[in-house]
């Protein structure tokens, strides 16, 4: 459940903030804009290795509370393992779109 919170985070700080602002920075290029851009993206990659590690976090709980690693813990463990891989996904996702707008907007003033 925690992970719905966490993703909520990742896609408020990669989509919200660094998308919205390679938006703004590819419509109207300003050095003020490039200069938040930076860490807005460091925010967002924070965001996303948080994310993962509360979600591998979350996994390993889980077949502990099953009574260890065994057979009937390898599915689990795996289906929490992969989707602590998607906050890190969605979030480089938003990164690599929103370092291409800037290139349009540095395309721009050039």
């Amino acid at each position: 459940m925690i992970g719905i919170y966490l993703m909520g985070f990742v896609i408020l700080t990669s989509g919200v903030g660094v998308l919205g602002t390679a938006i703004a920075y590819a419509i109207r290029p300003t050095e003020m804009k490039l200069m938040l851009m930076r860490p807005l993206s460091l925010a967002a990659i924070f965001a996303a290795i948080c994310s993962s590690s509360v979600g591998l976090a979350s996994a390993l709980r889980g077949v502990a509370e099953m009574g260890g690693f065994g057979p009937r813990g390898v599915g689990p463990l795996m289906a929490g393992l992969s989707e602590c891989l998607i906050p890190p996904f969605v979030a480089f996702a938003f990164l690599a779109v929103a370092w291409l707008l800037v290139a349009v907007g540095m395309r721009r003033t050039a």
